[in-house]
């Protein structure tokens, strides 16, 4: 019986591989897309286009989605599509006939088509069911509170001087944030997140490794649920998190059990849906150097922030507007000792991992990128760090990956308490106010922050922000034609102007003007009506001013 069981696998060994090999299509261009930049609210929310608003950040060809037209045409090829990403204008498909690769590539729209190494086969992957996702424990408590008795937690929070801004209220009300990760088993259940449940935290959930999968499932990774316990856990004298008031989505991207490459392509399209829905910060404590197909390995080469497609994509994300905060990696005792990606990206803050004390952990991956760049950015508690595991046990974990998260929390509560600035000059702050901020290494980079600090040094660029807010004045309200800006006292130097409309794009620029007492701006009848954003550079700052136009 055996041998009959050996020859029906040998039979249809074949047929597996055929249904499993995937493919990575390369899109040429994005001409039949039905989408256009001057309507975002056709493919972004609300809450995204206001985020591109805020920070004076343009819509483009990059956020229009991939052409349907484009997918329609690969599906009619008889093949199941995996994978979608926008920004970088790929396609994963799966069940290809033999012979059947070349003709995809040989199709108008089609740059390249790539063999990609072919997964574990469904029987060998778990089997996901859905569950209810909303059990309540009768002990939920609200945290209505700002005061909090953060228990085993204090120190991971103490030590970056984060306790202030909470008792200061904020604790990342208003913000969004998105965990990618690699399951959230039992999430759903255990009592350190009830509040996320009482209160309605939890906005949405996507499986991108696993589509239609449970991310609470109890067969799949329980590293998401620890990563999530450092910012959003609410069990007061046993662990609070370090912005467990925030909002957030849940994006599963990893599949545990296996490395392969087109993972990297998963968390970019998790980071373009929580692009596409809003979220303020992501934290991401995954990193990727080897695989399990040593064809698809990076090279520490390739850690120069511009080649591996999830740091094309993370660092994608943060000109988007959001602060992507991403674990080093856990390599400095192993042959590779560097960070991984995307923590290489120029626009990502990657966090290295120090002990109770502060001593950097001896596993905690080092820079500097292949480019030399400082890299790690800063560094956070990720030896003995307090984690929730899937249940409900307080512990002790050690990883990179639980040292970003908690930095993610206190990143999203420093952006609460001082909206006016972008992504790039939270980071900016952390790090200058940092313990090493004047003397970075590959280690630390900038050190442990000091999120006391960071705000005290933002709040005082705000003030001088509001001064020069009161210089100028603009006329008429609301515009048509034209744009007179006056100012209440005279300048020694020239301004920029730079007008947006409501979907960021550039529609004036005025370099280098002698505004002396008063400056007009002609030409704006042909523009619709709707809000405008008018960028004031001199040289004691810039001014943003929200003008409608009838």
């Amino acid at each position: 019986m055996k041998k009959l069981v050996l020859l029906s696998l040998s039979i249809l060994i074949g047929s597996v591989i055929f249904a499993q090999q995937r493919y990575l299509i390369n899109l040429s261009d994005k001409a039949e897309t039905e989408y256009a930049v001057d309507k975002p609210e056709e493919f972004l929310s609300g809450k995204a286009i206001e985020r591109r608003n805020r920070q004076g950040i343009a819509i483009d060809k990059s956020d229009l989605p991939v052409s349907k037209a484009y997918l329609e045409a690969l599906e009619n090829q008889g093949v199941h599509i995996i994978s979608v990403s926008k920004w970088l204008n790929t396609v994963i498909i799966q069940g290809i006939e033999p012979g059947k690769a070349d003709q995809i590539s040989s199709l108008p729209f089609v740059e390249k088509v790539k063999a990609l190494p072919a997964p574990v086969t469904d029987s060998e992957k778990p089997f996901f069911k859905q569950e209810s996702l909303h059990p309540l424990h009768k002990s939920a408590q609200s945290g209505a509170s700002d005061q909090f008795d953060y228990g085993q937690a204090h120190n991971q929070i103490d030590m970056i001087n984060g306790i202030p801004l909470h008792e200061m209220g904020f604790s990342g009300q208003g913000m969004v944030i998105a965990v990618i990760d690699a399951g959230f088993q039992r999430a759903d259940e255990i009592e350190v997140f009830d509040s996320l449940w009482v209160n309605e935290q939890i906005i949405a959930t996507h499986n991108f490794a696993e589509p239609g999968g449970d991310v609470f499932d109890n067969s799949i990774s329980s590293h998401g649920t620890m990563v999530l316990s450092t910012i959003a856990a609410y069990l007061p004298g046993e662990m609070v998190g370090t912005a467990p008031k925030a909002e957030f989505y849940l994006l599963r991207s990893e599949d545990a059990s296996a490395e392969y490459i087109e993972e990297e392509y998963f968390w970019v399209e998790a980071a373009e849906y929580a692009d596409s829905a809003g979220v303020d910060v992501i934290n991401s404590s995954l990193g990727y150097t080897t695989f399990d197909d040593p064809q698809d390995d990076h090279s520490y080469e390739d850690l120069d922030g511009n080649t591996t497609p999830i740091t094309i994509g993370a660092d994608m994300a943060a000109q988007k507007g959001i602060l992507v905060t991403n674990s080093a990696g856990n390599y400095a005792n192993s042959s590779w000792t560097y960070i991984g990606a995307p923590a290489d990206g120029d626009s990502v803050f990657a966090i290295g991992a120090v002990d109770a004390n502060g001593n950097w952990a001896s596993f905690s991956s080092i820079g500097p990128t292949y480019d030399g760049r400082i890299k790690p950015n800063v560094a956070a508690q990720g030896q003995g760090t307090t984690v929730a595991t899937p249940y409900g046990n307080i512990v002790n974990g050690n990883g990179t990956s639980f040292s970003s998260p908690i930095i993610a929390g206190m990143n999203t509560c420093l952006w609460q308490a001082n909206p006016a600035f972008n992504n790039y000059q939270i980071m900016e702050a952390i790090m200058q106010t940092a313990s090493q901020g004047d003397d970075p290494d590959v280690y630390l980079g900038y050190g442990i922050p000091d999120y006391l600090a960071a705000h005290e040094a933002l709040q005082s660029v705000t003030v001088q922000k509001h001064t020069l807010d009161k210089l100028f004045n603009v006329r008429p309200v609301p515009f048509d034609s034209h744009i007179e800006l006056s100012v209440n006292q005279a300048l020694d130097s020239s301004v920029s102007l730079k007008l947006y409309n409501s979907t960021g794009e550039l529609i004036k620029r005025m370099d280098d003007q002698l505004i002396g007492r008063k400056l007009r701006i002609d030409g704006l009848s042909q523009y619709r009506s709707g809000l405008y954003v008018l960028t004031i550079n001199t040289e004691l700052g810039e001014v943003h001013l929200k003008l409608i136009k009838q």
